[in-house]
């Protein structure tokens, strides 16, 4: 058994797509029609940059779900592999939905780029940060967070935890942590405080977005960042959608479940391997593989 992981925010670099748009028409395909729908150009900035204009929240989201999708779309050309379940962490969900059916890619690729101007918005009126703590166990963070007034952006993986929220919060959690032995804090290059109380308002107008597109109920179950289980319902992934811009991300969580269910193998698709790297901490047993590049379609043939 097969799952399909999509890479989510923070994945992105500049000349991601570049190769697969220029050797294979899917990815051309895929391309054309995003930069068509937000209305920049989306290709010269994730082929050429420049770095700071392609990490920002606006730009970033629909550039990483559309890098990822040529990917899926180049890969389908090759294999007819059918997986057993999707998942992608935070942004990397609404490619998983692109990908089994639930949205299609000319209203996914509208959806991204309205929650993307909303959490920038919300940035704005309310400046928050986020930090990784490593190293750290779960419930001395619980307490942590406590104390301070931050929260837990993400779950990602044993001993990888993503904190977020007001920035003085933040910033007295990451010292409280490194107080209580974690073995790193890293702050995080994002422009706000994402998946935390923040994000509220945010929360209230992606749920007026959502109700202004059609969702379908998904071909292959879709795994939810806010719930770790399978949604299969229209009605249940609007809301979860709607909870994830402001809940935590349970990434570990739903990794292990879709491993419970008997899935050993997993592709990636988008640029980078975090999630590949996630899962060597989650199973060491699973196989991920990764499909970013050219190279990576020509290894399938």
């Amino acid at each position: 058994m097969v799952g399909f992981l999509f890479a989510g925010q923070g994945s992105q670099y500049v000349g991601m797509g570049k190769d697969l748009y220029e050797s294979f028409p899917e990815a051309r395909k895929v391309f054309d029609r995003a930069e068509e729908l937000v209305g920049f150009e989306l290709k010269r900035i994730c082929f050429n940059g420049p770095e700071d204009i392609l990490k920002s929240t606006n730009v970033s989201q629909p550039a990483i779900v559309t890098a990822s999708i040529a990917a899926y779309e180049v890969f389908k050309t090759k294999s007819n592999l059918v997986p057993s379940f999707a998942a992608g962490l935070s942004l990397g969900e609404y490619s998983a939905l692109i990908a089994a059916g639930s949205l299609t890619f000319d209203n996914g690729i509208r959806l991204i780029q309205k929650r993307g101007q909303i959490m920038e918005e919300a940035s704005r009126k309310h400046p928050g940060k986020m930090a990784a703590v490593l190293e750290l166990p779960l419930e001395t963070l619980r307490d942590i967070c406590l104390q301070s007034g931050a929260e837990i952006a993400n779950l990602n993986c044993p001993g990888q935890v993503v904190i977020t929220g007001k920035a003085e919060a933040v910033d007295q959690a990451m010292e409280l942590c490194g107080k209580a032995g974690a073995k790193r804090v890293i702050p995080l290059e994002v422009s706000g405080g994402f998946h935390s109380s923040l994000m509220s308002e945010a929360s209230v107008e992606l749920k007026l977005a959502l109700d202004n597109i059609s969702v379908s109920e998904p071909r292959i179950p879709v795994v939810s960042n806010y719930t770790a289980q399978p949604q299969y319902k229209t009605g249940q992934i609007i809301e979860n959608l709607v909870h994830q811009i402001r809940g935590s991300v349970r990434w570990e969580e739903s990794m292990r479940f879709i491993l419970s269910e008997g899935v050993t193998s997993f592709i990636e698709f988008g640029p980078g391997k975090v999630l590949k790297g996630l899962m060597r901490r989650i199973d060491s047993n699973a196989q991920v593989i990764n499909i970013d590049k050219s190279a990576d379609i020509d290894q399938l043939s």
